[in-house]
């Protein structure tokens, strides 16, 4: 089957959506499937997130915008939406996936103009004021999907708050993870002596890095003796200066690191935090650290609750005491650690990219034309 996903985001940027579609890619194209990716940007920047046996197009230059409290690496100029339609037309293909779609760019254009039957997956969580202005547009565009895929019901929600109860039709399929390269980082892993936690995300305000660093010393003066508990924060981002100055000891920052070592931190980890403020349609970071064997503290997001259930610790957004008080109890008790890393094995052995790209194939034999099956 010859597959078209279009990303709305620049690939060299780290980010939940380019990650499933990359990991999507990899998973079609390796069990035979004839895929083209579309985003913006250069490819040739995208080297340190390789797809192999994938085709690749970038559209050009990318601004950064704000976007449900974060920044998003568009490329909304006419010309990359022209470079996508002229992409789509050389490849041919029989389906085009398209990634948040309502974002402008190649995502929108394929949407638009669509050379093939249309997949619309749609991640975000959260629908602003903002965001619901774009209804009168949305909806008509929308509606070109053959089909509609939300990523988590609060997706699907944030969906049907821009354009109405059309959008109900959308089906949930949630997001997969990169299941054999963190089982690999799990198996290398060597913990030391002491107690060691990781944040992995963008150093922005939705992620909630501030919430751990605070709780960080309230955790440290209830502990008796020192645990010599180690924090390691994984990523990059506007606020990585101010909260690096004011980090309490035995902090350290790691910046942006490739998939093999932001893996092999998670797995090192006895426990991986994520203390989010909202915005989270999904919480893949949970589920890769479930794959590499280290126990998890979350948000108590809807999105979140749906990645680990009960494979997880839950605590109030924007709490440092209760993130504190549930760290303590997490990192004092070895047997609950364990229990939490069975669980979360259990649960991550299902969310596989493979069984994902499964998911979305039969999507595609339903929409395509009927010629598909017989090329599958």
């Amino acid at each position: 089957m010859r597959v078209a996903l279009v990303a709305p985001y620049d690939l060299g940027v780290p980010g939940g959506v380019q990650g499933q579609v990359l990991g999507l890619a990899r998973a079609l194209a390796g069990t035979g499937d004839d895929v083209l990716v579309v985003a913006p940007g250069d490819p040739a920047r995208w080297l340190g997130r390789p797809v192999d046996g994938v085709r690749l197009t970038g559209t050009g230059a990318v601004v950064s915008v704000p976007a449900n409290g974060a920044r998003a690496p568009i490329a909304a100029s006419p010309l990359a939406g022209r470079r996508t339609l002229a992409a789509l037309a050389r490849f041919g293909p029989d389906v085009v996936h398209v990634h948040e779609p309502l974002v402008p760019g190649p995502a929108a254009a394929a949407l638009r103009r669509s050379v093939a039957p249309v997949v619309a997956t749609f991640h975000r969580a959260g629908a602003g004021a903002g965001y619901r202005l774009l209804g009168p547009v949305a909806r008509p565009l929308v509606g070109r999907a053959a089909a509609l895929v939300a990523v988590s019901e609060a997706a699907r929600q944030t969906l049907c708050a821009v354009v109405g109860p059309s959008a109900e039709r959308a089906e949930i399929v949630p997001n997969g993870v990169d299941l054999d390269r963190f089982d690999r980082a799990r198996r290398r892993a060597r913990r030391g002596p002491g107690l060691r936690v990781v944040f992995v995300g963008r150093l922005e305000r939705r992620k909630g890095a501030e919430v751990l660093l605070a709780a960080v010393p309230l955790l440290r003066a209830a502990t008796e003796p020192d645990p010599g508990l180690a924090v390691v924060v994984v990523g990059d981002g506007p606020l990585r200066p101010r909260l690096e100055a004011g980090a309490p000891a035995r902090v350290t920052f790691r910046g942006r690191l490739d998939d093999e070592a932001l893996a092999d931190e998670v797995a090192a980890a006895d426990v991986l935090v994520a203390p989010s403020l909202e915005g989270e349609s999904f919480g893949v970071v949970l589920l890769e650290a479930m794959a590499a064997g280290t126990a998890v503290v979350a948000a108590d997001l809807p999105g979140y609750r749906l990645a680990a259930g009960a494979a997880a610790r839950f605590v109030a957004p924007g709490d440092p005491a209760a993130l504190a008080r549930a760290l303590g109890a997490l990192l004092a008790d070895d047997d609950a650690r364990a229990a939490l890393v069975a669980r979360g094995l259990a649960q991550a052995a299902t969310s596989g990219f493979g069984a994902l790209a499964e998911a979305y194939r039969g999507r595609y034999r339903r929409v395509g034309p009927a010629q598909v099956d017989g090329r599958s």
